[in-house]
């Protein structure tokens, strides 16, 4: 999911009009749930606010971003202050490995992305709510739990919600214990219109990181990669509805003390608005600017394109910011600069017949992606 600049400039004026006076407690917290109602979290700083279900997906459409808090506040963590500083540099070696990655590179296959976004799209929808989102979740569990098959240091799980669709985590031991590097993607998709029954086929948003997230752990798994450290291979459900899978995800590793090397979100990597430079953008809000940086590093030596610095994206806008909100060191490649994505998503024109769709494009991405996999952990 990604918004345009207009929700980033609506969400003070929204954030600051119903707010919570004070801290909720959880016996606020389950009865205001119980009749409906959704703890939403829409500006960094604010106090949550309370909306109805109507009253969130029109914040959808109005292309406001907001973390849906509802499944994981803390009355504890509720005192409003922002989050760490937004220039943050943790320093990483630059690349180093491209004799044992580019024959790795060389193994991924668009043929294959296309067959799993076929699979992933014929689904009418893969709302969190649906059983048609709970269907896809299950697909890609049993099809990580496949391509690791033989493997006793591959373990795939699924990690529940209190809603049907399950996200889905695939972690790599490594030959010792230490930080672990995250790649991530949602599974999840929404008609604006009509987001439970509406078909949304997300092809780009976000079937598109989804698939090249597949084809990376199946290239790395028969290449019999063994990293250092362990690596993780995330798949995250309701993104769409307020970064909900994701947040929950991220407070838990939080809450463990889960040592994290670095966080990366592919949230659209295929699509190109036909005449414009094509390009690996990296987002510019809420990451961590060392990271940045080394992505930088890693698309100049994998990548045959160039890349540029997207304009910020605003509060909320992926998954990156979960775990940017719990203090981790996070980075989010996009497939354009804003306004040269795709202007098909949450709709049931996201397909791959779209001009400006690119299975080229998008193998870029994958190849980014495997790099940081490799580079980080080996």
């Amino acid at each position: 999911m990604k918004f345009s600049p207009l929700g980033h400039l609506l969400t003070a004026a929204v954030a600051f009009g119903a707010a919570c006076a004070a801290p909720i407690s959880l016996k606020e917290l389950a009865d205001m749930a119980a009749k409906g109602y959704r703890l939403l979290d829409l500006a960094e700083g604010a106090e949550p606010v309370w909306k109805t279900e109507e009253e969130k997906l029109e914040l959808l459409r109005a292309n406001i971003h907001f973390f849906d808090v509802t499944e994981v506040y803390d009355p504890e963590d509720s005192v409003p202050g922002g989050f760490r500083s937004l220039v943050t540099a943790t320093t990483f070696p630059a690349p180093s490995h491209s004799s044992a990655v580019t024959p790795i590179i060389n193994t991924l296959s668009t043929s294959n992305m296309q067959s799993y976004l076929t699979t992933l799209t014929s689904y009418n929808n893969r709302y969190y709510t649906s059983s048609t989102g709970k269907a896809a979740s299950q697909w890609i569990y049993d099809k990580i739990t496949e391509l690791s098959s033989g493997h006793s240091d591959i373990t795939v799980s699924q990690f529940t919600h209190s809603w049907a669709q399950f996200s889905v985590i695939a972690r790599i031991e490594g030959k010792s214990s230490g930080a672990v590097t995250i790649v991530g993607a949602h599974e999840d998709s929404i008609n604006l219109n009509s987001p439970s029954s509406g078909r949304a086929p997300g092809a780009d948003d976000d079937g598109s990181g989804t698939v090249n997230l597949i084809e990376v752990f199946r290239a790395l798994v028969a290449a019999n990669f063994k990293p250092s450290t362990p690596v993780e291979f995330h798949w995250y459900s309701g993104e769409e509805a307020g970064l909900l899978g994701s947040q929950a995800i991220a407070k838990s590793y939080k809450s463990k003390g889960t040592s994290v090397k670095a966080f990366l979100e592919l949230d659209m990597s295929a699509y190109f608005a036909p005449g414009s430079k094509e390009v690996i953008a990296l987002e510019a809000d809420y990451i961590d600017s060392g990271l940045t940086k080394f992505l930088q590093q890693l698309i100049d030596t994998y990548s045959k394109l160039d890349w540029a610095m997207d304009q910020a994206c605003g509060y909320a806008c992926s998954d990156h910011a979960s775990w940017y909100k719990q203090g981790y060191t996070t980075g989010m490649l996009y497939e354009a600069i804003t306004g040269n994505d795709n202007p098909n998503i949450h709709s049931p024109q996201d397909t791959t017949s779209v001009s400006g769709f690119s299975w080229s494009h998008s193998l870029e991405f994958a190849k980014v992606a495997l790099a940081y996999v490799y580079e980080l952990s080996i």
